[in-house]
């Protein structure tokens, strides 16, 4: 069924087969995601449809892979291939993704960030959810506000000595 849902959205699609760690990486940052939201590092495939939101991440382990995100003492599991429609701070529509709580594997449909932006919420085909400080999910905290200007400051200094 994935595999049918990429061909229907492959046409007009940024598809990327090298760098696909850092291509995922990109799209969740361009659309106000954490950065490590999806760690996987055996990416062969990644595609990214602007004009339907449709995005698929094709790993090389046919299994797939569970991860553990140690700040939150939660375990992931992300099939080889994982779909979803995405919108900036949003994921939905998400196929592939399922967490463990307690002895059971929860299929996870939709992420979305907080309107206050400090949050994650994970929620399940039947409308329950779960949040999470987004800080557990990024490789790369954000500077802080003043921080980006500073630099830029500094940047700016160096280039006129």
């Amino acid at each position: 069924m994935a595999s049918q849902a990429i061909e229907e959205h492959r046409a007009g699609a940024d598809v990327h087969t090298e760098l696909c760690e850092a291509r995922a990486r990109e799209f969740l940052v361009e659309l106000g995601l954490p950065d490590g939201l999806l760690p996987l590092p055996s990416l062969v495939e990644v595609g990214y449809n602007r004009a339907t939101g449709f995005v698929w991440l094709r790993q090389s382990q046919s299994g797939g892979l569970t991860h553990t995100f140690d700040a939150i003492g939660k375990q992931v599991w992300y099939d080889a291939v994982v779909t979803a429609f995405v919108e900036p701070g949003r994921m939905h529509g998400m196929t592939g993704v399922k967490s463990k709580e307690m002895f059971i594997w929860v299929t996870l449909s939709e992420i979305v960030i907080s309107p206050s932006g400090t949050k994650i919420v994970f929620r399940t085909p039947a409308g329950l959810g779960r949040a999470f400080p987004v800080a557990a999910f990024q490789l790369t905290p954000p500077a802080p506000a003043g921080e980006d200007a500073k630099a830029a400051d500094e940047g700016a200094a160096a280039g006129a000595n």
